[in-house]
Parts: C-alpha cells; structure tokens; sequence
C-alpha cells in the first residue's frame, strides 16, 4: 500500500489526485472523476473510500468567479478519438432516469455498483470524447453530473456519508463546467439535506442559501423551485429561523403549485410532489417545535405517496412515529411504526430507512418494561431486522 493510496503523498502535477484532494474545487473534474473510479471499484481501495471522513471543511463554496470560469472554461481532456453526439447525451439521461427510479423503489444501497460502473466506464469515454459542438460537450457535462449526483445521493441514502459528499462536489463541478445553473442548484440542495441530517445546520443552511441563488433559481422550473425552497425552508428552521423558514415554505408550496404539465420538468424531478413536499414541510415543523404540525404534514406525506417510492415512504413513517412518541401517543406511535417495518422488510437496502428502525429502538427503551403488549411486539421484531 503506497502512501498515494492513503491519501498521503502530494499529487504531481498531471496526476491522478488523492481522494482528500479530490475535494478540492481546484481539481480538475475529470481527474476526479478518475481517481473516484479507481476507488470506488476496485476492492482494497473501496475499503479505504469507505473508511473516510465526511468532511466540513469541504462545504465552503468557492468565490464567484470560480463559477464564471468553470462556465467558460471546459475540463481538462486530451482529445478522445470516440466522437460524441446528441444521442449519446439522450442515452445517458435514459439510464440515469432508470436508476434513479429503481433508487426510489428500492433504495441507495441496491445497484449503486451498476451504476458507478457505467458513470466511470461509458460516461468516463465520452467526457473524454470528441464533440459534435459546444452544446453536445455542454449537455454531457450536465448529463454526467446528474449520474455522478444519483451516485452520491444513493450513497447518501446508504449512509455512505463521505463517498456521497465526493459525487456531490464531482457533480457540482461537472454541472459548473456545463454551465448548468438550477442543476448546480439541485446538488447544492442535496449537500445542505445531507449536511442538516448530520447535524451540521449552519453549513446546511450556507448550501441551501446557495441553491436559491442567483440563476441557480431564478432558472429552474416550478418544481425544482419548490424542492430547492423546501429544503432551504429546513435549513432555516434547523437553525432557528422560524419565521423566515414559515415564509420559505410558503414560496414552496406556490412554486410547487404553479407546476404543471404545461411547462417541461427535468427527469431527476419526477419524484418531488405534494408528499416530498409535505415530508419536508413536517421536518422542518418538527425542528421548530410544532409537533402537531409536523404530524399533521407527515400524514399527508403518507397518504398522498404514490407506490413507486417504497424508500421514502419507509422514512417518512420512521419519522412520524418519533413525532407521535414524543408527543405522548405511545401506542399510536407502535402502529406507525409497523407500517414502516412493513415497508422496510419488503426489499428496502436503504441506510436511512434501517436507521429509522435502529432510532425505534432507541425511542423505544424507556417503555420496554412497562408492560405495553405493543411496544413489547414492535421492539421484539424491530430487533429481529436490525439484527440481520
């Protein structure tokens, strides 16, 4: 094992950069984009990916004119003899819907690998390719950063917190090259989602500022609006900003109104309606201490999600359960949760829907021996899942 391996020795120039460095906003993204593959296959080196640290640090967004050069200046490639066209780019777009339809079904732990293999093999060609035009090269950098996004974001779902921050800054960078502003925005959106679940609400709330920047906005289409604006509604209330996260929500709520079949969405917002928007809007009540509210929003997530999104909906019952709990309705609570366990026995591999039955547990221990005949069968199967 060479101490480039480790992360340890400095990059010579040209070479493929260290996975801290990868990091860096300064590093090339198909350099990245490389040195991610070579990780993230390989098994002795995945171990070592695995075992890294989500990192703060790397939540400080580059100045402006990182962004203005980015959008000028295209990645560093040497010239590929593969030519690339516009139905390249559709093929790519294509897939990455199929994958992020079975993520929704399934969850980030199932078809991660297919999916890394295809970004790092066929997609890694064409970013190295020769373009029909400028607007091909543009159109595969966004295509290429929504896959590198989907890897992050089922790594994220996966609890893979540190491999998922990598995909997240490589499709930020892939996006920024392509000059894709609302896509930017929908990457820095997940950023802040993961940053607040993991309890870093003011770097959370600085990314979802950031998504709701500028043309990264005022770009976007009525539904991505509306998930860019609920989870900067999140961000807020997680950093105690109540009123001004009340104020985001309700923006949300219009923009996701004014959506429609009138106007084109782009395919990585299929899955955000009104029961993404209700969980959310719950998450955010919660953490300002209106638990009836956020009771009320995370039962109209339940009853308005449609059966494709089973990972989801396992989270959101996990959720509302621990809101009943903590609002005294013990046995109220046990009924939600077995829905939850439910949908999480029926072929979930999601970290964060596993997490919600661990945190039952959790929840659970100071009811153990008072004798609830619910509690007792709830906690006795909980255990039996996490168990495995």
């Amino acid at each position: 094992m060479t101490l480039d391996e480790v992360g340890l020795a400095a990059a010579a120039p040209g070479s493929v950069p260290s996975q801290e460095e990868a990091l860096a906003w300064s590093v090339d993204p198909l350099s990245a984009l490389t040195d991610l593959g070579r990780s993230d296959l390989d098994a002795d080196r995945r171990t070592l990916l695995g075992q890294a640290v989500y990192s703060v640090a790397a939540l400080a967004l580059p100045h402006e004119d990182w962004w203005r050069t980015a959008a000028e200046v295209p990645p560093e490639a040497p010239p590929g003899r593969h030519r690339v066209g516009r139905a390249d780019v559709a093929t790519v777009q294509e897939l990455t819907v199929a994958f992020s339809r079975m993520d929704q079904r399934r969850g980030g732990g199932h078809g991660r690998t297919a999916l890394v293999q295809y970004l790092h093999s066929d997609v890694r060609d064409f970013l190295h390719g020769r373009f029909h035009d400028d607007g091909v090269r543009r159109g595969m950098c966004s295509a290429a950063a929504e896959l590198s996004y989907l890897s992050g974001w089922m790594a994220f779902d996966n609890g893979e917190h540190a491999v998922a921050q990598r995909y997240f800054i490589l499709a930020v960078k892939l996006a920024a090259h392509a000059g894709d502003a609302p896509l930017s925005g929908h990457v820095l959106r997940a950023m802040a989602h993961q940053a607040i679940d993991l309890g870093f609400a003011r770097r959370g709330l600085d990314l979802a500022e950031a998504s709701v920047h500028g043309e990264r906005y005022a770009a976007a289409t009525p539904r991505e609006r509306a998930l860019l604006g609920v989870i900067h509604a999140r961000g807020l209330a997680a950093t105690g900003n109540g009123q001004a996260a009340a104020k985001a929500l309700l923006r949300a709520e219009d923009d996701l109104a004014s959506a429609g079949d009138e106007i084109p969405e782009p395919n990585r917002t299929f899955f955000f309606g009104e029961a993404s928007l209700a969980h959310e809007t719950a998450c955010a009540l919660r953490d300002v201490g209106d638990g009836a509210g956020a009771v009320r929003e995370f039962r109209r997530s339940v009853r308005t999600r449609g059966a494709d999104f089973k990972r989801t909906h396992a989270v959101t019952l996990g959720y509302l359960g621990a809101t009943q709990l903590a609002g005294g309705h013990v046995e109220e609570a046990c009924v939600t949760w077995s829905g939850a366990l439910d949908a999480v026995e029926d072929g979930i591999y999601s970290g964060r829907a596993r997490q919600a039955v661990v945190d039952m547990r959790t929840h659970l221990s100071p009811y153990r021996r008072r004798g609830i005949p619910a509690v007792t069968a709830l906690d006795a199967r909980a255990a039996a899942y996490v168990s495995v």
